[in-house]
């Protein structure tokens, strides 16, 4: 899962360097050559959006590297966290549902996989199976019964 998400994010950084480098140049040139670069929106925009690649490029170099420094080995075996799957039922509605808690770059609701820094996400982090897990949410309060949790498997799940 860790590889997946950073060989997509790699692709993504070399497609926002390929801007950088080659696209945002020429549109620069193009501008300043129709003239007056006091008042040409033109030339302005095209600055502006390098800006915003450059932004974005930093970020994205940043979270590939936080990415890169997760350690699987070190992840729990008998809690929540990232790449568990856990099953849960759900004490409102009395249905049980599964999670996979994902990198907030693999949350994907109807394969429910959910992000860890979502907050039901973040509710069932370091949680144990039978503990109980009360979360709010935006359409009110959920309260969740931990009945299975399957650890990090270097492997995709298919939920």
């Amino acid at each position: 899962m860790t590889k997946k998400l950073l060989a997509r994010l790699n692709e993504d950084l070399r497609e926002l360097e390929y801007e950088l480098k080659t696209k945002l140049p020429e549109e620069i040139r193009k501008a300043a050559a129709l003239g007056d670069l006091s008042e040409n929106a033109e030339y302005e925009a095209a600055l502006d959006r390098q800006r915003l690649i450059q932004s974005k490029y930093r970020s994205l170099k940043n979270r590939i590297n936080e990415i890169a420094q997760v350690d699987i080995s070190r992840l729990p075996k008998d809690t929540a966290g990232y790449g568990s799957v856990v099953t849960v039922f759900d004490l409102d509605t009395e249905k049980e549902i599964t999670y996979q808690l994902v990198m907030p770059e693999d949350a994907e609701a109807k394969q429910n996989r959910i992000s860890i820094s979502s907050p039901i996400g973040r509710a069932l982090m370091g949680k144990r199976i039978e503990d109980e897990v009360r979360v709010a949410i935006p359409s009110g309060k959920k309260t969740f019964e931990i009945v299975d949790i399957v650890p990090y498997q270097s492997t995709e799940m298919n939920l």
